[in-house]
Parts: C-alpha cells; sequence; structure tokens
C-alpha cells in the first residue's frame, strides 16, 4: 500500500464534518497519521478542530454527485490508499453508491449501496424486520392519499408520520418526524411530505419517554457481529421525536440478540448503531432504526474504552480482527448545546427536574462537542446558534 507519508499510518478522509465527523476526528487523535476533513456545510464543526491535518471542501455528495465523486477521486494524488469514512447520511449514501470507483483509489470505511440502502431506507429496514420476526412498530406505507384516508379507518392516536429517508426530510422541515394527533394533522403531515415529494410511513408510536430507548453499536465482519456496544438514552432533542443530547452507557444483555438479528438479516458489515425502544405494554424492544455509519454519540463508545473508529480503521488496513472488550458502564455522554436548548426552558417552567438534568453533568462524561483541549469547534456552534437565533428573531 502506497503512504502519504513514510512513517505515519495512512491517512483518513472524513466525509461530513458536523457532530459525527467530529466525533470520528477525535476518535483518531492519538494516532500518528493525516486525518483530512472533507466538509460541504457552512455550518460544519470540525474543519476547526485542532486534530485536523487539511480541509476540504466539496460539492453537496446529495444534490452534486458526480462532481462530488470528481473531487474525492482528486484528493487520491495526494492521499492514496486513505480510509474514507462517511460520518452523515448524504455522505453515506454517495460513497456506498460509488464504493467502486472509489475502491480503487481508497479504502473504503462502508458496505455497497445494495446493503446501505437497507438501512437508509426505513420502509426497506421494516420489512426485513417484519421478514425474520424483529418486533417492530406497526408499519404502512401510503401510496397516496386514498391509502392515508384507508388508514385512518383503524388509526390510534398519536401516532407518527414519519419518512422513510430521514436526511431528506430533516432538510426540509428541520425535525425528524411529526407525531400528530388527529386525522386533521396526519393528513396535513402527509401533504407536506408529499408536496416535497417525500416519501413516508405512517407507524404507531410507542409510548413512554426517552429512557425507554437504547443504542445498539456494532462491528460486523462476515455476516456476524463481533463487538458490541449498547448505551441507554436518557434525554432527546427534542423529547421522544429527536436524536440523543445525554446517553449513558449500559450493558443490555437483553438487546445484544434482536441487534445481531436485524444486522445479520440485513447483511450489514463494518460498524453500524440501531435504535430500539422498549414497549411498556408489552416489555419488548421494538426496532426504530438502523444507521449504517458511525453515529452522533460514538464517542460514548471510544470514552468507555471501545474506540469502534479505530477498530474499524485497523480491520480495514491491517486485517486486524476486532474483538469484544469490557467496556464502562455508568458513563454519560452529553451534547451541552442540544441539551440546554431543550430542556432549560422545561427546567424553567418547573416540568423537568432539577436533580435529573444536573446528574449526568456531575457525572464521568465525554462531550459532543466542548473540550477544553479542542475548543474551537463548540465556539464555532455556539457561533451558529447564535447567528440562527438572530435570524430567527429578524423574521418574526
Amino acid at each position: 500500500m502506497n503512504l502519504h507519508n513514510a512513517g505515519k499510518l495512512p491517512p483518513i478522509i472524513i466525509v461530513g464534518a458536523h457532530t459525527m465527523g467530529l466525533a470520528l476526528l477525535r476518535a483518531f487523535k492519538d494516532l500518528e497519521m493525516d486525518r483530512i476533513i472533507v466538509s460541504f456545510d457552512k455550518d460544519d464543526m470540525a474543519p476547526v478542530s485542532r486534530y485536523v491535518t487539511k480541509v476540504y471542501f466539496s460539492p453537496n455528495p446529495e444534490t452534486n454527485l458526480d462532481d462530488f465523486v470528481e473531487f474525492m477521486i482528486s484528493l487520491a494524488k495526494y492521499y492514496p490508499g486513505a480510509v474514507i469514512f462517511p460520518a452523515s447520511d448524504p455522505s453515506l449514501k454517495a460513497i456506498s453508491k460509488k464504493k467502486p470507483i472509489l475502491n480503487e483509489y481508497f479504502i473504503v470505511a462502508c458496505p455497497e449501496w445494495s446493503i446501505v440502502e437497507l438501512t437508509i431506507d426505513k420502509k426497506l429496514t421494516y420489512e426485513i424486520a417484519k421478514q425474520y420476526g424483529i418486533p417492530c412498530p406497526n408499519t404502512v406505507l401510503p401510496k397516496s392519499e386514498l391509502d392515508v384516508e384507508k388508514y385512518l379507518l383503524s388509526a390510534v392516536f398519536p401516532c407518527l408520520v414519519k419518512p422513510t429517508q430521514s436526511h431528506l426530510y430533516f432538510n426540509k422541515f428541520h425535525r425528524k418526524m411529526v407525531l400528530v394527533n388527529n386525522k386533521d394533522e396526519l393528513i396535513t403531515a402527509y401533504r407536506q411530505a408529499s408536496r416535497c415529494e417525500l416519501e413516508v410511513i405512517l407507524q404507531e408510536f410507542i409510548p413512554g419517554g426517552d429512557l425507554q430507548g437504547v443504542n445498539y453499536n456494532s462491528y460486523s465482519i462476515n455476516g456476524k457481529v463481533g463487538v458490541e456496544f449498547t448505551a441507554r438514552k436518557i434525554r432527546n432533542a427534542p423529547p421522544n421525536l429527536g436524536s440523543p443530547c445525554v446517553a449513558m452507557s449500559s450493558v443490555m444483555s437483553e438487546v445484544y440478540e434482536i441487534g445481531r438479528k436485524i444486522i445479520e438479516a440485513i447483511g450489514y458489515y463494518g460498524y453500524s448503531c440501531t435504535e430500539f425502544k422498549k414497549d411498556p405494554r408489552d416489555g419488548v424492544y421494538k426496532l426504530m432504526e438502523v444507521n449504517g455509519r458511525h453515529n452522533l454519540s460514538g464517542l460514548l463508545a471510544v470514552y468507555c474504552g471501545l474506540n469502534f473508529p479505530e477498530l474499524h480503521y485497523r480491520h480495514l488496513v491491517f486485517g486486524e480482527i476486532p474483538k469484544q472488550n469490557k467496556y464502562d458502564e455508568g458513563k454519560y455522554w452529553i451534547d451541552l448545546t442540544r441539551d440546554v436548548a431543550y430542556y432549560f426552558p422545561l427546567l424553567i417552567k418547573g416540568k423537568y427536574s432539577i436533580r435529573d438534568f444536573i446528574k449526568p453533568y456531575s457525572s464521568d462524561h465525554v462531550d459532543a462537542i466542548f473540550n477544553t483541549m479542542d475548543i474551537s469547534p463548540f465556539i464555532k456552534r455556539g457561533k451558529t446558534l447564535l447567528r440562527f437565533l438572530i435570524n430567527k428573531k429578524s423574521t418574526l
């Protein structure tokens, strides 16, 4: 293999430089290598990290795939044999689709599109889950408003209007899904998505709060899971419907079996993060989604002694087979900016316990962005949020 610099490990190229990209970058901070960031969003934080060797700004892979691929290939002359890590759904989608081409120049840290699509498109994920008897919420894929009307004949509210491809929906509406409480809200949400040519599913809402949620992180080789890590969700932002802003490491062996089952049914290999939620009505953990890339709270496993990004890298570059190690329990991961933004107002109104809010901060924890040894991403994040608030006020 050609190395970028003699004496260094082969470089990494992280594509997508927000919270997930920053987590990947910091996971490799102690290794002697070049750490390259490819960003296509001006609000990305990882480009200003002290751990970056070089930053490049690329065409958006979601909207300009061919130019993005050409741009990536142009990097090969500087970083031959680098390992490409997609750190967002748009980059995962693009890189997996073009993996046969990119593999000629780099080592690609994700499966091919025929497998990745089964995680990106939730209707396909749920089809596989049903086929293999993996518990999941009742789900309907409407093809027209007539199908929505049929669903309403037996609908139980509240229920979810959920995109089949989350990142596309989020780009339009700045939310992952909609919880609807009646017929009118459901039809409105469906029509809004349809006008944007976005496919949605209608899904049963699993009751219970954020504490019922679990992340199952795993690394698979040749169709078998070899390394596992579980974490409880403590708080989501926004509550009940959003992504974690606080999570806690916890060995949850009862989740391992169904976690392995869905990953192996999909045929996924490499790293993935699968989300489940415990249904308080029957005590069964039910599948929410599968993320085929390093996840938002990825630094938690690293902090607890399981460095999945490095395991992934060493397996691809050196053929080292990752081994399951014990990991620390009871440690927290916190996304400070999102946690404060969503829960401080609830504290002020007396709708959330101060004691519960403070506990993760007073316990052993790692922050998603804030780090005294690498403070610039947090400052960049703060400036972005401030600009957002100013712009929001100016439109009122």
